[in-house]
């Protein structure tokens, strides 16, 4: 059984049901994914547990299921996006060096309440050439920084930007539209261990697939307890965190997202996250 959050009669409601067949029925209307991750260890499942409620009422929009979490990244998690940073940037050895570091990269994707959740768009920046989804496995952590769920993101990333210089990766990767999370969140105890997770990305263009690629989890490098240590190391997250994990999914390089462009992501056990993109606007604001 799935956590869901979905938007009922203009407010934010909790339900539960399979992460493959969708929300059921309600939780406690007072539930939120804030009081769940910065509350009592225990909280999730428990409220997974809990009485049966009213069934999820038509109409109800399926919403990215975080709260006031900040929404982390991890980078060069995985050999292949080492290879994949070292082509876009011309060979720059930064990346080589973090892939072989003890110290992983992680930077900020989205600030809070700002994630797209399923079926919303998702952006490419219109100062951007060169656009990529990056299919990741997302690990959402409690206040004691306790891996409590998984489910599924997408680190829309700007690799034009990026690879033009690597101090502009703030921009290739955290803008509006830039990141996707969904579709639920699958508790720890209910979901496959990571190492036996895939993960598959489809791109979509004008209803024929442009795209299609599948990686295991268990190709990562490094550990998502290492990464969710380091995360914690001088943050003070008293409402938990949501840490993207890395890709080993890399696009070939003629390969570029485009508005209207469909992007699916399914990885085991965690149903699938269907987005749509967009461009944005990224003209100078007029001075007053």
């Amino acid at each position: 059984m799935a956590l869901w959050r979905l938007l009922v009669d203009g407010r934010p409601r909790l339900a539960r049901g399979p992460a493959a067949g969708g929300p059921v029925d309600l939780l406690d209307a007072r539930a939120s994914i804030d009081a769940l991750l910065g509350g009592e260890p225990g909280a999730l499942r428990d409220l997974l547990d809990g009485p049966t409620g009213n069934p999820v009422p038509e109409g109800a929009r399926v919403l990215a299921p975080v709260g006031a979490q900040p929404v982390w990244a991890a980078g060069v998690t995985f050999r292949r996006s080492r290879d994949a940073r070292l082509e876009e940037s011309g060979g720059l050895d930064a990346y080589d060096k973090v892939y072989l570091a003890e110290r992983p990269e992680l930077f900020l994707k989205a600030l809070p309440a700002t994630a797209r959740g399923p079926d919303e768009p998702i952006a490419v920046r219109a100062d951007s050439q060169w656009d990529v989804p990056e299919p990741e496995l997302v690990v959402v952590a409690d206040r004691r920084g306790e891996i409590v769920a998984y489910t599924i993101g997408n680190d829309v990333s700007s690799r034009s930007i990026e690879g033009e210089n690597p101090l502009y990766l703030p921009q290739a990767k955290l803008y509006r539209g830039s990141c996707a999370i969904g579709p639920c969140l699958v508790p720890v105890d209910e979901a496959p261990a990571p190492a036996s997770m895939r993960i598959a990305l489809s791109i979509t263009r004008s209803d024929a697939e442009l795209y299609r690629d599948t990686c295991s989890v268990a190709d990562m490098k490094r550990t998502h307890p290492e990464l969710i240590d380091w995360l914690w190391r001088g943050q003070d997250l008293p409402l938990g965190a949501v840490l993207l994990t890395g890709t080993s999914i890399v696009p070939p390089l003629e390969l570029t997202l485009r508005p209207g462009d469909q992007v699916s992501i399914s990885i085991t056990g965690l149903g699938t996250l269907h987005t749509q993109v967009e461009l944005l606007d990224t003209s100078p604001r007029p001075r007053s």
